[in-house]
Protein backbone atom coordinates (compact mmCIF):
# COMPACT_ATOMS: atom_id res chain seq x y z
CA UNK A 1 0.00 0.00 0.00
CA UNK A 2 1.24 3.48 -0.65
CA UNK A 3 2.99 5.45 2.35
CA UNK A 4 2.58 8.91 2.86
CA UNK A 5 5.54 11.41 3.69
CA UNK A 6 4.61 12.75 7.52
CA UNK A 7 6.40 15.44 7.38
CA UNK A 8 5.65 16.88 3.84
CA UNK A 9 2.20 16.19 4.84
CA UNK A 10 2.66 18.91 8.03
CA UNK A 11 5.04 21.27 5.76
CA UNK A 12 2.20 21.87 3.62
CA UNK A 13 -0.49 22.31 6.39
CA UNK A 14 1.56 24.97 8.23
CA UNK A 15 1.81 26.67 4.79
CA UNK A 16 -1.43 26.76 4.04
CA UNK A 17 -1.96 28.16 7.69
CA UNK A 18 0.42 30.78 7.44
CA UNK A 19 -1.29 32.36 4.15
CA UNK A 20 -3.62 34.50 6.54
CA UNK A 21 -2.58 33.78 9.88
CA UNK A 22 -3.48 35.42 12.71
CA UNK A 23 -2.72 34.94 16.13
CA UNK A 24 -3.52 30.85 16.41
CA UNK A 25 -6.11 30.71 13.35
CA UNK A 26 -6.20 31.55 9.81
CA UNK A 27 -8.35 34.71 8.53
CA UNK A 28 -8.97 33.47 4.64
CA UNK A 29 -12.44 34.37 3.72
CA UNK A 30 -13.65 33.30 0.37
CA UNK A 31 -12.27 35.45 -2.33
CA UNK A 32 -10.29 37.57 0.14
CA UNK A 33 -6.62 38.38 -1.09
CA UNK A 34 -5.03 35.39 1.57
CA UNK A 35 -7.56 33.33 -0.17
CA UNK A 36 -6.64 33.76 -3.63
CA UNK A 37 -3.25 33.70 -2.97
CA UNK A 38 -3.93 30.32 -0.86
CA UNK A 39 -5.34 29.23 -4.23
CA UNK A 40 -2.51 30.27 -6.66
CA UNK A 41 -0.20 28.51 -3.97
CA UNK A 42 -2.03 25.44 -4.33
CA UNK A 43 -2.50 25.50 -8.25
CA UNK A 44 1.32 25.60 -7.90
CA UNK A 45 1.68 22.24 -5.59
CA UNK A 46 -0.69 20.70 -7.93
CA UNK A 47 1.47 21.29 -11.19
CA UNK A 48 4.59 20.32 -9.38
CA UNK A 49 2.83 16.74 -8.37
CA UNK A 50 2.44 16.36 -11.97
CA UNK A 51 -1.67 17.58 -12.14
CA UNK A 52 -2.91 19.68 -14.53
CA UNK A 53 -4.50 22.23 -12.91
CA UNK A 54 -7.33 25.31 -12.88
CA UNK A 55 -8.71 28.26 -10.85
CA UNK A 56 -12.08 28.00 -12.59
CA UNK A 57 -14.64 31.45 -12.78
CA UNK A 58 -15.48 30.74 -9.31
CA UNK A 59 -12.21 29.82 -7.74
CA UNK A 60 -12.29 26.12 -7.67
CA UNK A 61 -9.01 24.73 -7.92
CA UNK A 62 -9.06 21.65 -9.73
CA UNK A 63 -5.68 19.34 -10.49
CA UNK A 64 -6.38 17.07 -13.02
CA UNK A 65 -4.63 13.16 -12.84
CA UNK A 66 -3.01 12.63 -16.60
CA UNK A 67 -3.39 8.61 -15.75
CA UNK A 68 -6.02 6.66 -17.87
CA UNK A 69 -8.91 4.99 -16.31
CA UNK A 70 -11.40 5.41 -13.76
CA UNK A 71 -9.93 8.74 -11.26
CA UNK A 72 -11.32 9.46 -7.52
CA UNK A 73 -11.65 12.72 -6.51
CA UNK A 74 -10.20 13.91 -2.90
CA UNK A 75 -10.51 17.11 -1.73
CA UNK A 76 -12.10 19.80 0.48
CA UNK A 77 -12.58 23.52 0.74
CA UNK A 78 -9.22 25.87 2.27
CA UNK A 79 -11.37 29.57 2.57
CA UNK A 80 -12.03 29.68 6.21
CA UNK A 81 -14.55 31.32 8.68
CA UNK A 82 -13.97 35.10 9.35
CA UNK A 83 -12.19 33.82 12.84
CA UNK A 84 -11.33 30.17 11.60
CA UNK A 85 -9.52 27.16 12.36
CA UNK A 86 -6.53 26.24 10.29
CA UNK A 87 -7.53 22.87 9.92
CA UNK A 88 -11.08 23.25 8.95
CA UNK A 89 -11.62 22.27 5.29
CA UNK A 90 -7.27 22.82 5.17
CA UNK A 91 -6.87 18.69 6.04
CA UNK A 92 -8.75 17.56 3.43
CA UNK A 93 -7.19 19.79 0.70
CA UNK A 94 -3.37 19.00 1.84
CA UNK A 95 -4.78 15.28 2.31
CA UNK A 96 -5.71 15.23 -1.49
CA UNK A 97 -2.35 16.90 -2.60
CA UNK A 98 -0.40 14.16 0.09
CA UNK A 99 -2.76 11.06 -1.75
CA UNK A 100 -1.64 11.88 -5.50
CA UNK A 101 1.99 12.37 -4.25
CA UNK A 102 1.90 8.74 -2.07
CA UNK A 103 0.20 6.60 -4.94
CA UNK A 104 2.45 8.40 -7.83
CA UNK A 105 5.52 7.17 -5.94
CA UNK A 106 4.77 3.64 -5.32
CA UNK A 107 4.63 1.21 -7.98
CA UNK A 108 2.19 -0.56 -7.15
CA UNK A 109 -0.38 2.40 -7.32
CA UNK A 110 1.27 5.05 -9.75
CA UNK A 111 -0.91 4.26 -12.59
CA UNK A 112 -3.88 5.14 -10.43
CA UNK A 113 -5.61 8.75 -11.26
CA UNK A 114 -6.41 10.81 -8.02
CA UNK A 115 -8.07 14.54 -8.74
CA UNK A 116 -7.22 16.75 -6.37
CA UNK A 117 -9.80 19.76 -5.47
CA UNK A 118 -10.38 22.85 -3.51
CA UNK A 119 -13.39 24.33 -3.23
CA UNK A 120 -14.47 27.46 -2.86
CA UNK A 121 -16.81 28.98 -0.02
CA UNK A 122 -17.87 26.41 1.70
CA UNK A 123 -18.03 28.96 4.88
CA UNK A 124 -20.78 30.71 3.35
CA UNK A 125 -19.41 34.18 2.93
CA UNK A 126 -21.48 34.60 0.25
CA UNK A 127 -23.35 31.07 -0.93
CA UNK A 128 -22.34 28.29 1.27
CA UNK A 129 -20.61 25.31 -0.58
CA UNK A 130 -20.68 27.94 -3.97
CA UNK A 131 -17.56 26.08 -5.30
CA UNK A 132 -19.42 22.75 -5.21
CA UNK A 133 -22.65 23.88 -6.06
CA UNK A 134 -21.11 25.46 -9.52
CA UNK A 135 -18.71 22.43 -10.41
CA UNK A 136 -22.61 20.18 -10.12
CA UNK A 137 -24.48 22.64 -11.73
CA UNK A 138 -27.03 23.21 -8.80
CA UNK A 139 -25.66 26.94 -8.06
CA UNK A 140 -28.85 28.80 -9.37
CA UNK A 141 -28.35 31.98 -11.23
CA UNK A 142 -30.78 33.72 -8.69
CA UNK A 143 -28.85 32.61 -5.73
CA UNK A 144 -25.62 33.56 -7.22
CA UNK A 145 -26.98 37.22 -8.35
CA UNK A 146 -28.67 37.89 -5.16
CA UNK A 147 -25.44 36.97 -3.43
CA UNK A 148 -24.37 39.49 -0.97
CA UNK A 149 -21.83 39.06 2.40
CA UNK A 150 -22.48 40.67 5.79
CA UNK A 151 -20.99 43.79 4.85
CA UNK A 152 -22.96 44.45 1.66
CA UNK A 153 -20.47 43.19 -1.21
CA UNK A 154 -21.85 41.52 -4.04
CA UNK A 155 -20.33 38.30 -4.98
CA UNK A 156 -20.40 40.11 -8.73
CA UNK A 157 -18.09 42.15 -7.39
CA UNK A 158 -16.52 39.96 -5.54
CA UNK A 159 -15.03 37.78 -8.50
CA UNK A 160 -14.04 41.05 -10.42
CA UNK A 161 -12.10 41.91 -7.73
CA UNK A 162 -10.32 38.43 -7.60
CA UNK A 163 -9.62 38.47 -10.95
CA UNK A 164 -11.92 35.93 -12.07
CA UNK A 165 -14.66 37.63 -14.01
CA UNK A 166 -15.50 35.75 -16.87
CA UNK A 167 -13.14 32.67 -16.49
CA UNK A 168 -14.66 29.28 -17.45
CA UNK A 169 -16.67 27.96 -14.64
CA UNK A 170 -15.99 23.97 -14.53
CA UNK A 171 -18.08 21.19 -14.67
CA UNK A 172 -18.19 17.78 -13.05
CA UNK A 173 -17.30 14.87 -15.37
CA UNK A 174 -19.69 12.42 -13.29
CA UNK A 175 -18.11 9.61 -16.00
CA UNK A 176 -15.16 10.28 -15.25
CA UNK A 177 -14.91 9.41 -11.34
CA UNK A 178 -15.56 6.14 -9.25
CA UNK A 179 -16.08 8.43 -6.24
CA UNK A 180 -15.65 11.77 -4.35
CA UNK A 181 -13.82 11.24 -1.18
CA UNK A 182 -13.53 14.39 1.86
CA UNK A 183 -11.20 14.00 4.98
CA UNK A 184 -12.15 16.83 7.12
CA UNK A 185 -11.45 17.74 11.60
CA UNK A 186 -14.72 16.06 13.15
CA UNK A 187 -15.50 19.56 14.87
CA UNK A 188 -16.80 18.17 17.56
CA UNK A 189 -16.04 16.01 20.82
CA UNK A 190 -17.53 12.10 19.71
CA UNK A 191 -13.96 10.77 18.87
CA UNK A 192 -11.89 12.50 21.52
CA UNK A 193 -14.04 11.28 24.14
CA UNK A 194 -14.25 7.92 23.04
CA UNK A 195 -10.91 7.11 22.17
CA UNK A 196 -11.34 6.55 18.71
CA UNK A 197 -8.98 8.23 16.26
CA UNK A 198 -10.79 7.73 12.69
CA UNK A 199 -14.66 8.38 11.96
CA UNK A 200 -16.07 6.81 8.63
CA UNK A 201 -18.52 9.24 8.28
CA UNK A 202 -22.40 7.62 7.59
CA UNK A 203 -24.46 10.78 6.98
CA UNK A 204 -24.86 13.82 6.66
CA UNK A 205 -27.30 16.79 7.92
CA UNK A 206 -30.28 18.24 6.77
CA UNK A 207 -30.05 22.22 7.51
CA UNK A 208 -33.10 24.29 7.68
CA UNK A 209 -33.17 28.16 8.48
CA UNK A 210 -36.01 30.62 9.29
CA UNK A 211 -35.41 34.23 9.72
CA UNK A 212 -38.10 36.15 11.62
CA UNK A 213 -38.85 39.43 11.68
CA UNK A 214 -40.85 41.58 14.61
CA UNK A 215 -42.62 44.42 14.00
CA UNK A 216 -43.79 46.56 16.90
CA UNK A 217 -43.97 50.53 17.45
CA UNK A 218 -40.89 52.58 18.84
CA UNK A 219 -41.63 54.44 21.89
CA UNK A 220 -40.38 56.37 24.80
CA UNK A 221 -38.93 54.02 27.67
CA UNK A 222 -40.12 56.24 30.49
CA UNK A 223 -43.58 57.87 29.05
CA UNK A 224 -44.74 54.15 27.32
CA UNK A 225 -46.56 51.81 30.15
CA UNK A 226 -45.92 48.26 30.01
CA UNK A 227 -49.70 47.81 29.09
CA UNK A 228 -49.43 49.76 26.26
CA UNK A 229 -46.36 48.67 24.42
CA UNK A 230 -45.94 46.64 21.31
CA UNK A 231 -41.99 45.89 22.16
CA UNK A 232 -40.58 44.57 19.32
CA UNK A 233 -37.52 42.91 21.21
CA UNK A 234 -39.82 40.74 24.14
CA UNK A 235 -41.27 39.26 21.65
CA UNK A 236 -38.19 38.12 19.99
CA UNK A 237 -36.84 37.15 23.46
CA UNK A 238 -40.43 35.72 24.01
CA UNK A 239 -40.25 33.35 20.60
CA UNK A 240 -36.81 32.20 21.43
CA UNK A 241 -37.35 31.37 24.62
CA UNK A 242 -40.50 28.91 23.49
CA UNK A 243 -38.35 27.24 20.39
CA UNK A 244 -36.01 25.94 23.32
CA UNK A 245 -38.86 24.53 25.29
CA UNK A 246 -40.67 23.19 22.57
CA UNK A 247 -38.25 21.99 20.11
CA UNK A 248 -36.65 18.96 22.67
CA UNK A 249 -39.72 17.72 22.37
CA UNK A 250 -39.48 16.92 18.75
CA UNK A 251 -35.88 16.69 18.48
CA UNK A 252 -34.27 13.17 17.89
CA UNK A 253 -30.91 12.23 19.52
CA UNK A 254 -28.44 14.41 17.19
CA UNK A 255 -31.27 17.29 16.14
CA UNK A 256 -29.83 20.91 17.24
CA UNK A 257 -30.60 24.63 16.75
CA UNK A 258 -28.91 27.73 17.24
CA UNK A 259 -30.41 31.22 17.19
CA UNK A 260 -26.86 33.10 16.90
CA UNK A 261 -27.66 36.22 15.16
CA UNK A 262 -30.46 39.13 16.39
CA UNK A 263 -30.71 42.91 15.60
CA UNK A 264 -32.81 45.15 17.91
CA UNK A 265 -33.39 48.43 15.61
CA UNK A 266 -33.18 51.40 17.26
CA UNK A 267 -30.74 49.27 19.63
CA UNK A 268 -30.51 51.98 22.38
CA UNK A 269 -31.26 51.71 26.18
CA UNK A 270 -34.06 54.54 26.52
CA UNK A 271 -36.27 53.16 23.56
CA UNK A 272 -38.71 50.78 23.37
CA UNK A 273 -37.58 48.53 19.72
CA UNK A 274 -40.21 48.80 17.11
CA UNK A 275 -38.26 46.76 15.06
CA UNK A 276 -36.32 43.50 15.58
CA UNK A 277 -35.13 39.82 13.78
CA UNK A 278 -33.69 36.47 14.39
CA UNK A 279 -32.29 34.02 13.06
CA UNK A 280 -32.71 30.32 13.65
CA UNK A 281 -30.80 27.57 12.37
CA UNK A 282 -32.07 23.89 13.14
CA UNK A 283 -30.06 20.64 11.96
CA UNK A 284 -30.85 16.54 11.72
CA UNK A 285 -29.43 13.56 10.04
CA UNK A 286 -33.46 12.90 8.72
CA UNK A 287 -36.53 14.67 8.00
CA UNK A 288 -38.84 13.64 10.05
CA UNK A 289 -37.76 16.14 13.28
CA UNK A 290 -36.82 18.43 10.71
CA UNK A 291 -40.35 18.46 9.59
CA UNK A 292 -41.61 18.58 13.45
CA UNK A 293 -39.54 21.72 14.48
CA UNK A 294 -41.02 23.36 11.09
CA UNK A 295 -44.12 23.07 12.42
CA UNK A 296 -43.95 23.80 16.17
CA UNK A 297 -42.21 27.12 14.42
CA UNK A 298 -45.39 27.52 12.69
CA UNK A 299 -47.61 27.08 15.72
CA UNK A 300 -45.66 29.41 18.03
CA UNK A 301 -46.03 32.26 15.27
CA UNK A 302 -49.05 32.04 14.91
CA UNK A 303 -50.25 31.55 18.40
CA UNK A 304 -48.05 35.14 18.96
CA UNK A 305 -49.53 37.03 15.84
CA UNK A 306 -53.13 36.13 17.38
CA UNK A 307 -52.41 38.11 20.12
CA UNK A 308 -52.02 41.25 18.33
CA UNK A 309 -49.53 43.58 19.11
CA UNK A 310 -45.88 43.04 17.69
CA UNK A 311 -46.25 40.75 14.55
CA UNK A 312 -43.98 38.50 13.46
CA UNK A 313 -43.27 37.56 9.72
CA UNK A 314 -41.39 33.96 9.42
CA UNK A 315 -39.51 32.90 6.27
CA UNK A 316 -36.72 30.63 5.38
CA UNK A 317 -33.53 32.04 5.39
CA UNK A 318 -31.81 29.96 3.01
CA UNK A 319 -32.58 27.13 0.82
CA UNK A 320 -33.06 23.81 2.57
CA UNK A 321 -30.47 20.86 2.74
CA UNK A 322 -31.56 17.65 2.43
CA UNK A 323 -29.71 15.16 4.85
CA UNK A 324 -27.50 12.97 2.60
CA UNK A 325 -26.46 9.47 2.98
CA UNK A 326 -22.62 8.54 2.77
CA UNK A 327 -22.02 5.51 -0.35
CA UNK A 328 -21.86 2.05 1.69
CA UNK A 329 -19.38 0.87 -0.55
CA UNK A 330 -16.90 3.55 -0.20
CA UNK A 331 -17.39 3.71 3.53
CA UNK A 332 -16.07 -0.24 3.54
CA UNK A 333 -12.98 0.98 1.74
CA UNK A 334 -12.37 3.59 4.63
CA UNK A 335 -13.25 1.50 7.14
CA UNK A 336 -10.75 -1.72 6.33
CA UNK A 337 -8.35 1.34 5.99
CA UNK A 338 -8.68 2.30 8.80
CA UNK A 339 -8.95 -0.64 10.92
CA UNK A 340 -5.72 -2.28 9.71
CA UNK A 341 -4.14 1.21 10.86
CA UNK A 342 -6.03 1.61 13.79
CA UNK A 343 -7.33 -1.68 15.00
CA UNK A 344 -10.45 -0.51 16.89
CA UNK A 345 -10.13 2.95 17.12
CA UNK A 346 -12.21 4.08 14.30
CA UNK A 347 -16.05 4.48 14.11
CA UNK A 348 -19.06 4.76 12.02
CA UNK A 349 -20.80 8.02 13.02
CA UNK A 350 -23.19 11.04 11.34
CA UNK A 351 -21.64 14.77 10.93
CA UNK A 352 -23.31 17.10 12.39
CA UNK A 353 -21.31 19.71 10.32
CA UNK A 354 -22.79 20.10 6.98
CA UNK A 355 -19.54 19.79 3.77
CA UNK A 356 -19.19 19.68 0.53
CA UNK A 357 -19.50 16.10 0.05
CA UNK A 358 -23.53 16.84 0.81
CA UNK A 359 -23.63 18.67 -2.60
CA UNK A 360 -21.55 16.26 -4.56
CA UNK A 361 -23.57 12.84 -3.32
CA UNK A 362 -25.90 14.15 -5.61
CA UNK A 363 -23.71 13.38 -8.92
CA UNK A 364 -20.98 10.93 -7.18
CA UNK A 365 -20.81 8.06 -4.85
CA UNK A 366 -19.43 9.96 -1.88
CA UNK A 367 -17.73 9.66 1.30
CA UNK A 368 -16.12 11.34 4.31
CA UNK A 369 -12.76 10.25 6.59
CA UNK A 370 -12.95 12.23 10.15
CA UNK A 371 -10.25 12.43 12.72
CA UNK A 372 -10.49 14.07 16.12
CA UNK A 373 -10.64 17.70 17.21
CA UNK A 374 -8.32 18.63 20.63
CA UNK A 375 -11.83 19.60 22.62
CA UNK A 376 -14.01 19.44 20.25
CA UNK A 377 -13.54 22.90 19.40
CA UNK A 378 -13.69 24.23 15.54
CA UNK A 379 -14.74 27.68 13.84
CA UNK A 380 -12.26 29.16 16.16
CA UNK A 381 -9.01 29.98 16.74
CA UNK A 382 -8.02 27.42 19.33
CA UNK A 383 -8.96 24.62 17.06
CA UNK A 384 -6.68 21.89 16.59
CA UNK A 385 -5.91 18.30 15.90
CA UNK A 386 -2.53 16.34 16.77
CA UNK A 387 0.31 15.62 14.08
CA UNK A 388 -0.65 11.92 15.06
CA UNK A 389 -4.07 12.11 14.20
CA UNK A 390 -3.48 13.98 11.10
CA UNK A 391 -0.93 12.17 9.63
CA UNK A 392 -2.35 8.76 10.29
CA UNK A 393 -5.73 9.97 9.14
CA UNK A 394 -3.64 10.72 5.55
CA UNK A 395 -2.25 7.40 5.49
CA UNK A 396 -5.98 5.48 6.44
CA UNK A 397 -6.94 7.98 3.21
CA UNK A 398 -3.95 6.88 1.12
CA UNK A 399 -4.88 3.33 1.39
CA UNK A 400 -8.36 3.33 1.35
CA UNK A 401 -8.04 5.70 -2.12
CA UNK A 402 -5.95 2.99 -3.01
CA UNK A 403 -8.28 0.41 -2.81
CA UNK A 404 -11.29 1.94 -4.17
CA UNK A 405 -9.57 2.64 -7.34
CA UNK A 406 -8.17 -0.90 -7.97
CA UNK A 407 -12.07 -2.07 -7.13
CA UNK A 408 -13.14 0.78 -9.73
CA UNK A 409 -10.55 0.33 -12.77
CA UNK A 410 -10.63 -3.87 -12.26
CA UNK A 411 -14.62 -3.54 -13.18
CA UNK A 412 -15.82 -4.94 -16.17
CA UNK A 413 -15.95 -2.62 -19.14
CA UNK A 414 -13.28 -0.39 -17.43
CA UNK A 415 -10.54 1.02 -20.02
Amino acid sequence: MPAIDPERLLSDLRHLRSIGAQDRGVVRPAFSAADMEARRWLKKRYEETGLESTIDGVGNVLGRSRNPGKALLVGSHSDTQPTGGWLDGALGVIYGLEVVRALAADDATRTLAVDAVSFQDEESRFVGCLGSRSLTGTLSPEVEQGAVDNGGVRLADALREAGLAGVPRLRLEAARYAGFVEAHIEQGPDLEDTGRKIGVVSSIVGLRGIRFVFRGQQNHAGTTMMARRRDAATTLYELAHRINQEFPKAAGERTVWTMGRLRVTPNATSIVPGYADLDLQFRDASDAPLDACERIVARLVAEINARGGVSIEATPSRTPIPPTRMDAGLQEHIARAAERHAPGKWQHMPSGAFHDAGFIAASLPSAMLFIPSIGGISHDFAEDSRDEDIVLGCQVLADAAASILAAANAAPGVQ
